[in-house]
């Protein structure tokens, strides 16, 4: 294969990659606690300088545009107002339990309200657990204390989707709940627009060198070969 088909072929793979999760984010854009995905892009510039600052021998590098590992931003976000009584944000590290059919899962999206039976629950139904694992009673007065929610610190926090997260709890967090008010989702909107802007114009890039390149090859297959002396 030509390098430069192989360099570009791989630069729209990384950048559709990109679109894919930037997508995501912007759909979730007005989602209590949503927490985006992040992936770094590398290529042998950057390798090469990052091996001159560390001095560590260069080696065999690709010439491909590489995705790196695909990461959840955990990073805590602002919080907002809501003065709705069962609304609930975490300032600071930590999640919310739930109980869901497949187990324990973990939130930082305090939009709760109340079931028929009278407990805490999440926007599916889901039940709120307090700090010892049981599930959380709404007074008749239709509210519930914040020190009641647990704050639970977890270890290996996965997305499994529904803006809920897998992980192992590792006792309580040091974050606090603070009720009437909710976590923003962990991006800014304007900025993830930029960002998929910008590429797919890298695509579209992409693109026009692969036409290039398919163009100058079938010059050299049909007019090179021609040529009489």
């Amino acid at each position: 294969m030509d390098l430069g088909l192989y360099i570009s072929a791989s630069g729209m793979v990384a950048e559709q990659a990109r679109q894919d999760q930037l997508s995501n984010d912007l759909a979730n854009a007005s989602t209590p606690g949503y927490k985006p995905d992040e992936s770094t892009q590398s290529n042998f510039g950057s390798v090469l300088l990052s091996n001159t600052m560390s001095g560590q021998s260069i080696g065999s590098i690709a010439t491909e545009v590489r995705s790196g590992a695909t990461y959840t931003n955990l990073t805590a976000a602002p919080v907002h107002e809501t003065g709705r009584p069962l609304d609930f944000a975490i300032q600071g590290e930590g999640f919310f339990a739930v109980r869901t059919g497949e187990g324990v899962r973990y939130t930082r999206d305090g939009q709760f309200a109340a079931s028929s039976s009278g407990q805490l629950v999440d926007s599916f139904g889901n039940p709120v657990l307090s700090q010892s694992g049981q599930p959380i009673q709404v007074s008749a007065e239709g509210t519930a204390k914040a020190e009641a929610l647990g704050v639970f610190k977890v270890q290996g926090a996965a997305k499994q989707g529904e803006n809920l997260f897998t992980g192992t709890a590792a006792g309580r967090a040091e974050g606090s709940v603070r009720q009437g008010a909710l976590e923003e989702a962990g991006l800014d909107p304007v900025k993830a627009m930029v960002e998929m802007m910008g590429s797919l114009r890298a695509f579209q890039s992409g693109q026009q060198a692969i036409q290039a390149i398919d163009q100058t090859m079938q010059a050299a297959a049909t007019q090179v070969g021609s040529i009489t002396g």
